[in-house]
């Protein structure tokens, strides 16, 4: 992997590390942090012994959102035309929502570790991934209303199918804050741990079980789970008919079956 100047990077075991690593500004992210999350997860879909990855942040916050310096810079006031800086506003927000879809567009599944603050831009970045979890000290926020804009990269979009209409209302509303024991009661997280420590061996131990499964039917599960999100019944089943009338007979299939009937744990190619 590439060295990343706000991000710590490392694989073993078929597990991607991606630590925001920007701890001085609790991990916000700024104009190069933006550039670099997307090209990691485009790289990271690439990278076939990446089987899963785990998204945490270095320092006492999982991540602060976007630099604010960084929203300064849409204002654009060099330009005099209007309809031309309406025009560059658009494009940056597309930007921006491009690399939070990047984490979704991956092929690998993403574990979301949060302890600390995760507000802004961090919920818009972990709505976007599969799983989540978090400790005990972490608090959520959609914070966007009390900076006086709707939140337009990814939350609004994502997380009614994740906690439901009624408290995604009432959170994109208020602006207030989510602790960890209500995360966990509204379905925003999976499992809430004591501390940052047992978070991450936890949250280790389950990307293990999933990097010790098929590569192939992983990333399959993945691209139906998304797919059944956004689709209706009928649709999703004739997808996901088509997808395994492609990729059923594969070798992986045939290494479980012998893995089984000889009574071993299976082994995969990347």
């Amino acid at each position: 992997m590439n060295n990343y100047e706000f991000f710590k990077v490392s694989i073993s075991s078929g597990i991607a590390h991606v630590a925001f690593n920007r701890p001085e500004k609790s991990n916000a992210v700024n104009e190069t942090g933006w550039r670099e999350l997307k090209a990691i997860f485009e790289e990271l879909d690439d990278t076939a012994e990446a089987r899963v990855i785990i998204l945490s942040g270095e320092g006492k916050n999982f991540c602060s959102g976007i630099d604010l310096q960084l929203l300064m810079t849409l204002q654009y006031q060099d330009l005099q035309c209007e309809g031309r800086k309406r025009e560059k506003v658009r494009q940056r927000i597309l930007y921006l929502q491009s690399t939070i879809s990047a984490i979704e567009k991956c092929r690998k599944p993403v574990l979301a570790a949060i302890h600390g603050v995760c507000i802004g831009g961090g919920v818009d970045i972990v709505s976007a991934c599969d799983m989540r979890y978090c400790s005990e000290d972490a608090y959520f926020s959609i914070r966007e209303v009390d900076m006086g804009l709707v939140a337009d990269i990814g939350t609004m979009e994502r997380l009614p199918h994740l906690i439901g209409a009624g408290i995604m209302a009432e959170l994109a509303y208020t602006g207030r804050n989510v602790n960890a024991r209500e995360a966990r009661e509204i379905g925003l997280v999976n499992r809430t741990y004591a501390d940052k420590s047992s978070m991450m061996e936890g949250v280790t131990e389950i990307a293990t079980m999933i990097a010790a499964k098929s590569p192939l039917v992983i990333r399959g599960i993945k691209e139906n789970l998304l797919y059944a999100r956004d689709h209706t019944v009928d649709e999703s089943l004739n997808y996901v008919a088509t997808w395994n009338a492609g990729m059923l007979i594969s070798k992986d299939l045939m290494e479980s079956f012998q893995a089984f009937m000889q009574k071993r744990r299976p082994v995969y190619d990347d």
